[in-house]
């Protein structure tokens, strides 16, 4: 099943009632997950432009966009960005396939 990486940031109201009332929100994500059809994988948070990250095994990207959305519904997510992931044997396939494959250069 396809992998899917969903980097989010908080609002300032969310870090404040998260900051009031500290909470794990993994159970609560891997239960809207499972509610789409999708499996997380896991809940990591970051510094820098994101505040975190999702990970999420999905059939599709409609799936995966479900789940976004409805997260995002209640208005304490700032922004999202998804990023489709392959392994590296995907990644291994996707070159030989490109290998195969000519394509002139613009200009030439």
């Amino acid at each position: 099943m396809p992998l899917y990486m969903t980097q989010f940031s908080y609002t300032a109201e969310a870090w404040a009632s998260l900051i009031r009332k500290p909470e794990n929100r993994t159970e609560a994500v891997s239960r809207l997950c499972q509610q789409v059809g999708a499996r997380l994988v896991g809940v990591y948070y970051s510094f820098g432009e994101y505040d975190g990250f999702i990970l999420v095994e999905a059939p599709n990207e409609v799936t995966l966009t479900a789940a976004v959305l409805a997260a995002a519904a209640p208005g304490h997510l700032r922004a999202t960005k998804t990023t489709v992931l392959l392994t590296a044997e995907q990644a291994v396939e996707a070159m030989r396939k490109a290998g195969g494959v000519p394509f002139r250069a613009p200009g030439s």
